[in-house]
């Protein structure tokens, strides 16, 4: 089995989210023996965004010079790796009350028509189908169902989407909302977030 494990916080070794992939990644690993891992932090090695260039190239142009050539390759590769893992495992804050840039930005790369969907006489058809998808959700206020702010959760309600759109039926989120409202409700939510790590691996 293949695991492929991505972050995409800015805020390095203080990031929640980034604590969560990590242990959820430790649980997968415990319980599927000979689990290969693959990791992309975004934040330190990102994609770029899409242009008219990569368009250009993804009907047939040649790219212009060697560093769209290069970053084509390296978005062809982040693809299939995530076509072939079996587990796929995001770190995603919530900023600004959506993804970050980054991890948009390699959603873009995965969303291509004959790979990941395609289009048909019935409609949209998923092509990506037959994986887990486990995102470590982490946000300042708390955004969750029946809360004040929910409707502004662009965040989790995007993830579920866009996978969704891929075909994959079994989308997992470990969330740990509210970080910013102090010492206290941070370290309930993370202990919360961990403990449901826990159960998810049982």
């Amino acid at each position: 089995m293949k695991l492929l494990h991505i972050d995409s916080s800015i805020l390095g070794a203080g990031s929640v989210s980034r604590t969560l992939s990590s242990a959820i990644v430790a649980a997968q690993v415990a319980q599927h023996l000979g689990l290969e891992v693959s990791y992309r932090d975004l934040a330190a090695q990102p994609v770029d965004h899409l242009s008219g260039a990569h368009l250009a190239a993804g009907q047939g142009a040649v790219p212009e010079d060697a560093a769209l050539a290069a970053d084509i390759a390296d978005g062809v590769a982040l693809l299939d790796g995530f076509l072939a893992a079996d587990i796929v495992v995001i770190g995603a804050p919530m900023y600004n009350f959506s993804i970050p840039t980054q991890l948009r930005a390699w959603i873009d790369r995965l969303a291509v028509a004959g790979r990941t969907f395609r289009y048909g006489p019935n409609g949209v058809e998923g092509l990506a189908g037959g994986k887990t998808v486990i995102i470590a959700s982490s946000r300042g206020n708390v955004y969750g169902e029946g809360a004040p702010f929910a409707f502004l959760d662009h965040q989790e309600t995007y993830l579920k989407g866009v996978f969704g759109f891929f075909g994959i039926t079994d989308i997992r989120f470990i969330r740990a909302e509210g970080v910013a409202l102090g010492d206290d409700a941070r370290a309930k939510s993370v202990e919360g977030a961990q403990a449901a790590i826990v159960k998810l691996a049982a």
